[in-house]
């Protein structure tokens, strides 16, 4: 099934307003856009006024050069009066079968190590086994049943800063939770905020210590070539670092937000160590 994103209570000339926000937001004055797009500076100072409108070609143009995601720039198109384009099209839909193939085979090929697929609001969509032991010899399926299904979907972020998720097992908590709510609020900005996402993050602030955190400074040893995850749960000890891959050139608003992270031994003794789990 495929469904289209709408915009609702925009405000009249609201395209202009979208238009200057994200021309700021990309660091480019109106002179800089207009060279970059071939359209007067003139042109563009009139549409951030509301005095002249833009035709849909001019919407998905000036969308292009501001590298506005696809989710947004259907709210570009609605604001200046025109029907969205890009579909968001669900994952198990007849149409994406060969998407789903990739990633299965991404995910397989990763085995040993653990690999998983997930949308821009951190819902796990897919793993491979390896992910799934990982989840389960920290967290049960009873409790994420419990505590981080959504919608049929177990939102990561909050089972990672949940005080019965992952977080009492996380050694290096101070320095990987900064990360991940820096990493976070960066996603928002770049792909633009909505209203799940706030919500997402004001969730996570709500945890105890939270707030502290997210006004900490990143505490990073400067003689680390990577920042790992840092996992131990009493005598299971594990370090992974990651990898993040996205599909290319994506039209689709599904297949633009999706996220393929690799998980990785960070050192040998991991690596051994989840060999034994495996096995056992």
């Amino acid at each position: 099934m495929q469904q289209r994103t709408h915009a609702s209570n925009l405000p009249l000339d609201s395209f202009g307003l979208l238009l200057k926000q994200w021309r700021g937001q990309r660091g480019f004055s109106q002179l800089d856009l207009a060279v970059t797009s071939q359209v007067s500076q003139r042109h563009i100072s009139f549409l951030e006024s509301g005095r002249a409108k833009p035709s849909r070609e001019m919407v998905l143009q000036l969308s292009e050069v501001l590298e506005i995601p696809l989710r947004q720039q259907n709210l570009m198109l609605t604001a200046a009066g025109f029907a969205p384009v890009h579909t968001e099209t669900d994952l198990s839909a007849p149409e994406m079968t060969s998407i789903r193939k990739a990633l299965d085979f991404m995910l397989r090929q990763q085995e040993p190590y653990p690999a998983l697929v997930v949308d821009r609001y951190w819902n796990l969509l897919l793993t491979n086994q390896a992910a799934n032991r990982l989840l389960n010899a920290f967290i049960s399926p009873e409790e994420l049943q419990a505590h981080f299904y959504r919608d049929g979907k177990v939102n990561l972020m909050r089972a990672m800063f949940h005080p019965q998720g992952f977080r009492p097992f996380v050694v290096n908590w101070d320095d990987f939770s900064v990360h991940l709510l820096q990493r976070l609020q960066r996603e928002a900005i770049a792909e633009g905020e909505s209203e799940q996402s706030k919500a997402l993050l004001n969730e996570l602030m709500s945890y105890p210590d939270i707030v502290g955190v997210w006004h900490a400074a990143a505490r990073v040893a400067q003689n680390t070539m990577l920042l790992t995850v840092h996992l131990k749960r009493g005598d299971l000890e594990l370090q992974f670092f990651s990898t993040i891959a996205t599909l290319g050139t994506p039209y689709d608003i599904t297949l633009q937000e999706l996220r393929i992270e690799c998980l990785f031994p960070a050192n040998d003794q991991t690596e051994h160590r989840w060999k034994q789990l495996l096995k056992a």
